[in-house]
């Protein structure tokens, strides 16, 4: 657990998820990262009782990268009103196919979620039950078969960067459900929750909070490089 800390302090810790790991518990039965986080403070730290560890927002399973954990009842209600107000700004990495797109694009589209199949139907303009999605994305490395690309969010909704990336025809790598062509090895999907920017709820301070890549994973550190 030690090593996925990237950021940690009296009222927070951020980690860098790994493709596969649940962030809190679901209807699998899964244990999940809340859990693991809490007995390993408990064990760290030699805490006689319960641990209070709070989820802020959440990354699907399949994707790795940034989550933040508040570790006071305080900071959980700050940060959760920050994401609300969209005052953290997220910034995503994802491997997609080597296709012709512009090297810069902000994607705005309607996103309604299908609870049936737990997936996200993009629509081009505004759609009774559908919310407005809006990304911007750069082009940053251009490797042998892949592209690179950089994804501001400026909403977060249900498989947002999944779904819209889709539409233009660039589905991340190793995502069947959005029309890759193949799954990757380790089961998850090429996108990263690379970058976290926002004022420290507490401190007031600037952070910004970078994620290492995955290491498994050959292409992913060609994008590092």
């Amino acid at each position: 657990m030690q090593s996925q800390i990237v950021y940690e302090d009296n009222h927070m810790m951020v980690i860098n998820k790994k493709a596969g790991q649940l962030v809190q518990g679901d209807k699998t039965g899964d244990l999940s990262l809340l859990e693991l986080i809490k007995e390993f403070i408990k064990k760290r730290d030699d805490k006689p009782g319960n641990v209070f560890l709070g989820l802020v927002h959440r990354i699907d399973r399949p994707t790795s990268g940034l989550v933040i954990y508040a570790k006071t009842s305080k900071a959980l209600s700050r940060l959760t009103q920050m994401v609300k107000n969209r005052e953290i700004k997220k910034t995503y990495w994802a491997i997609v196919g080597k296709e012709m797109i512009p090297s810069s694009q902000r994607l705005v589209h309607y996103l309604k979620k299908n609870e049936k199949n737990n997936k996200a139907i993009v629509y081009p303009k505004a759609t009774d039950g559908a919310k407005e999605s809006i990304l911007t994305y750069n082009l940053v490395k251009t490797l042998d078969n892949y592209l690179l690309l950089e994804i501001d969010l400026e909403t977060g909704r249900h498989h947002q960067i999944r779904a819209q990336l889709s539409k233009i025809r660039v589905p991340v790598k190793g995502d069947l459900k959005y029309g890759s062509p193949r799954s990757n090895s380790d089961g998850g999907i090429s996108l990263h929750a690379r970058k976290l920017n926002f004022i420290h709820p507490v401190t007031k301070e600037n952070i910004e909070i970078v994620a290492p890549v995955p290491q498994n994973d050959a292409i992913w550190r060609a994008c590092e490089e």
